[in-house]
């Protein structure tokens, strides 16, 4: 998108330089014929400049993205030095109201892009989203967290080899970016086709609002910002205590035993080969089972849930 487009014109809706305005994302109602609305919320400074897309909740269980998203809002950082910044806080709306991954149909959003504007209810919101949105962006970001119990240190996505992207996840800077091949059907995926840097970032599990989490996302946007030259002067930025560690190879250690789950360790700790990361017993005190590093590295996700079944993930651990 050229930085001196003077009218934005999303979902049907004009929007100027210099105005703020709040467009009706509406696809289809609920069963009792309720409307049921995707806030786009919209704010042009009158200085042209990149358009920068901001995206979370994609599933509706994943409650820090929206927190993150939420704040830019409460606090007005959303509102540009320069430029255009579009905020969607909570784009799977029917999920999030039933705290639920996916939508009504049983579909992840994140797995029907670029979607069909007579396929499913999921398939519909990624249509739209895709024709109608993402071709004024320069820039998305997309929050998200660990799905079920399993709690992901923060860490940016980046597709191998994308050296761009590494840069501006650089500049987000968050402790770990962790290299990941964009997944068919995918955001991610879509964007990159289109040609739009996505830093998409992880953080927390699902159902909880962390704050240690939300505050690496708010850091995040208004680092990236400040490098596009977006960010109002008002606000302060954080300069990095150090650089994120890049994670290029990755495995998952999974239980070998059911029953109840006991973590010794945290998330983002580094691990010895060998050591013990977790005892899993049987609810009889009859066994007891020790979970082991299986190389040394860094722990960067966490399942937190107190009973596991055999073969379930239970850390990622780099490998490299």
């Amino acid at each position: 998108m050229s930085e001196f487009v003077k009218t934005l014109e999303i979902l049907g809706e004009k929007i100027e330089l210099g105005e703020s305005k709040t467009v009706d994302f509406n696809i289809a109602k609920l069963f009792t014929s309720t409307n049921i609305a995707i806030p786009v919320i919209i704010e042009r400074s009158l200085i042209p400049g990149p358009t920068i897309l901001i995206t979370a909740a994609i599933h509706g269980d994943e409650i820090n993205g929206v927190e993150i998203v939420r704040q830019l809002i409460a606090r007005k950082i959303n509102k540009p030095k320069r430029g255009s910044i579009i905020c969607i806080p909570i784009l799977n709306v029917f999920g999030f109201l039933n705290t639920e991954r996916a939508f009504p149909d049983g579909r992840d959003l994140n797995r029907v892009f670029p979607g069909n504007k007579r396929g499913s209810l999921a398939s519909r919101v990624a249509y739209y989203l895709t024709t109608q949105v993402l071709p004024h962006v320069d820039y998305c970001m997309d929050f998200h967290t660990g799905g079920a119990s399993r709690f992901n240190a923060p860490q940016v996505r980046v597709n191998p080899g994308d050296e761009n992207l590494l840069k501006l996840a650089k500049v987000f800077n968050v402790p770990f970016i962790v290299y990941s091949k964009n997944l068919k059907k995918s955001y991610r995926s879509t964007c990159d086709k289109l040609g739009i840097p996505m830093v998409l970032f992880e953080g927390g599990k699902s159902l909880e609002s962390n704050t240690q989490i939300v505050n690496y996302g708010v850091r995040g946007i208004k680092r990236f910002l400040y490098f596009l030259d977006m960010l109002d002067s008002k606000f302060n930025v954080t300069n990095p205590i150090k650089d994120s560690l890049i994670i290029e190879k990755s495995r998952w250690i999974r239980a070998k035993k059911s029953g109840l789950f006991h973590l010794n360790i945290k998330c983002s700790q580094w691990v010895e080969k060998g050591e013990i990361l977790a005892t899993i017993t049987d609810p009889y005190g009859k066994m007891t089972f020790n979970v082991t590093a299986t190389n040394e590295g860094f722990i960067i996700n966490v399942n937190q849930t107190p009973i596991v079944h055999q073969g379930d993930a239970i850390f990622h651990i780099s490998t490299k």
